[in-house]
């Protein structure tokens, strides 16, 4: 059929005017991965105050096919993650996630991408600001897992062994271990040293239940090195400069 009704949930990532009363939002669903859908009426109208930015709840949305159109009906809102406009960095930090998910299309995995946006926010948003931390740092390192590129926190690339500390390297794609360093050319190395505790929380977030891994401690010099990685491949992983890393770096 051209044209339906349909419900789902989703996540508003951006909102934009579209005319002079009407407006645009962007919204990530499982089903639908990145959409577009019109939002009719003013700027005081209720369901304008409901499709906010990182809002996230149940979508009725209409669809016509032959004219290309999707409308939303109604939005019932579940989470309005307040904090996230009334904490700067919380801001920040939902904005890179949503500009992410944007420019690297859901990594083509849009179950896993909404999954694990819609936890990242409902996580931030339930933390104070250094928890918050913690999980955006927890956030990107698993979305560089859903790309495929997320380099592994184990074992030293080049010869196998166990990881004790490593230096990620652009040739590579990995860490090279202290041994192994040596015979890399010093062109691909990076400026990103993992100590033993980074790499094991690493690796704890791949394997341990996200319960477990909120509650585990992280050195400040640790968290550093993470948040350059992470920052720094996501960049890579993306292809272009992240707006959300650039104007907010000293925030982020």
């Amino acid at each position: 059929m051209a044209e339906r009704n349909s419900r789902m949930n989703a996540i508003v990532l951006t909102v934009n005017r579209q005319g002079e009363q009407n407006y645009s939002a962007c919204m990530l669903s499982a089903e639908l991965g990145i959409f577009y859908a019109t939002l009719y009426g003013g700027a005081k109208s209720k369901k304008r105050a409901l499709v906010q930015p990182f809002n996230s709840g149940l979508l009725y949305l209409y669809t016509d096919n032959s004219h290309h159109l999707r409308k939303i009906n109604d939005f019932d809102v579940k989470n309005m993650h307040p904090s996230l406009r009334t904490n700067l960095y919380k801001m920040w930090a939902a904005n890179l996630a949503c500009e992410i998910i944007l420019k690297t299309k859901c990594a083509g995995d849009y179950e896993n991408a909404f999954a694990l946006l819609s936890a990242f926010l409902d996580g931030i948003d339930a933390s104070e600001e250094t928890e918050a931390r913690l999980g955006t740092i927890r956030f990107l390192w698993r979305y560089l897992g859903l790309l495929g590129v997320q380099p592994d926190p184990l074992l030293c690339v080049s010869c196998a062994q166990p990881l004790t500390s490593g230096v990620y390297t652009n040739a590579s794609g990995g860490f090279i271990c202290p041994d192994c360093l040596p015979s890399e050319n010093e062109s691909q190395h990076t400026p990103f040293h993992l100590n033993q505790e980074s790499l094991s929380y690493l690796n704890a977030i791949n394997t341990e239940r996200p319960g477990l891994v909120r509650r585990l401690t992280l050195s400040a010099e640790s968290a550093r090195s993470i948040k350059g990685l992470v920052f720094y491949l996501i960049e890579q992983a993306a292809g272009c400069k992240l707006k959300s890393l650039e104007s907010g770096m000293g925030i982020l």
